[in-house]
């Protein structure tokens, strides 16, 4: 099943929204976790989950539009010595049933897979009441949590057997736009938690990026290297735990970062970012993300231009991160 129109205008091709790549990664890998189990809150076809739930219908469980019993639900089956999978839009997984994931999963630990679909400006129409645009914020402040945010399909594929493999609640984000590719087709993706990709090497400034903002700061690097600035790139899929040694590598290799999201100013990736650094080496910084504010409905491509989530936005921050390295 195809996903929606993309929701970026890249040089990259074009290929399966993360929320596919999800769906069809955890289908393959129900044979390989058989202790895996999957609770859906009455959208599994737009999660995706309901291709694990055909193959494996013994082992799926569509409970209802009920997020906070979703999350007490994948506790008790934790507790008894399962892996559940819990998925719903990330505005209603994180935000209606935040209590319980404090209270039911991150309190005592155990060991619960939340994906939150349908996350950021980029479902376009469907407006501001199902934008997750704060999830990555909620997720981090929980304790015990690895929050990640992966950047196409192949990173997602690597991602979904990654947190499989963790021992410990994990949030996945997920979007629903056909994302462009930024990692090949012939080779696994590399994907270890807690470590970015170096996607870029470059020795003017570092672009830090998650989501579909990766392949708009790949496409910001070629732009400003055209003009004599040579960017790093750094794809960091893990928000927490945030990979310490690669900001402070960037930081005293290239003087000055941009930080690029699609989510709210406050808690995401640049929050994390700034923190890091603000302990280990402070550097001018610049952030691409949302802002203080709602989204609204529209085309994705027009929303993520109207609030500058693009490559030109990027780098232009990049450009003023360089000044500012050189005042």
């Amino acid at each position: 099943m195809a996903g929606a129109s993309s929701a970026l205008q890249s040089r990259r091709p074009i290929g399966q929204a993360t929320r596919d790549a999800f769906g069809r990664a955890l289908e393959a890998l129900g044979a390989e976790y058989p202790d895996v189990v999957v609770v859906d809150a009455d959208v599994s076809n737009s999660t995706r989950t309901e291709w694990f739930g055909k193959k494996f219908p013994d082992r799926f469980f569509n409970i209802g539009i009920a997020e906070s019993n979703l999350v007490g639900i994948a506790g008790g089956l934790a507790s008894c010595g399962k892996t559940p999978v819990i998925a719903s839009f990330a505005a209603f997984i994180m935000c209606n049933a935040y209590d319980q994931l404090r209270m039911a999963v991150a309190y005592p630990g155990l060991n619960v897979k939340v994906v939150g679909s349908h996350a950021g400006i980029s479902i376009g129409e469907d407006g501001a009441s199902q934008m997750g645009i704060e999830d990555v914020s909620l997720a981090c402040s929980l304790p015990g949590f690895v929050v990640l945010v992966t950047a196409d399909e192949a990173s997602t594929r690597a991602a979904t057997r990654a947190l499989l493999d963790h021992k410990g609640p994990v949030y996945l984000r997920t979007g629903r736009p056909d994302v462009p590719k930024v990692y090949p087709d012939d080779a696994p993706a590399p994907f270890v938690i807690g470590k970015a990709n170096q996607l870029r090497d470059g020795s003017d400034l570092t672009i830090v990026a998650n989501g579909l903002m990766v392949a708009s700061a790949l496409d910001a690097a070629e732009e400003l290297s055209s003009s004599g600035i040579q960017a790093r790139v750094l794809d960091m899929h893990t928000v927490k735990p945030i990979d310490r040694e690669a900001l402070l590598a960037a930081a005293k290799e290239t003087g000055a970062l941009v930080v690029a999201e699609e989510h709210l100013a406050h808690g995401g990736l640049g929050s994390a970012v700034a923190m890091t650094l603000a302990e280990q080496h402070p550097v001018p910084i610049r952030f691409v993300n949302l802002g203080d504010t709602f989204g609204e409905s529209g085309t994705p491509e027009g929303l993520l231009e109207k609030y500058g989530l693009t490559a030109a936005k990027v780098a232009e921050a990049a450009r003023s991160a360089v000044a500012a390295k050189s005042a």
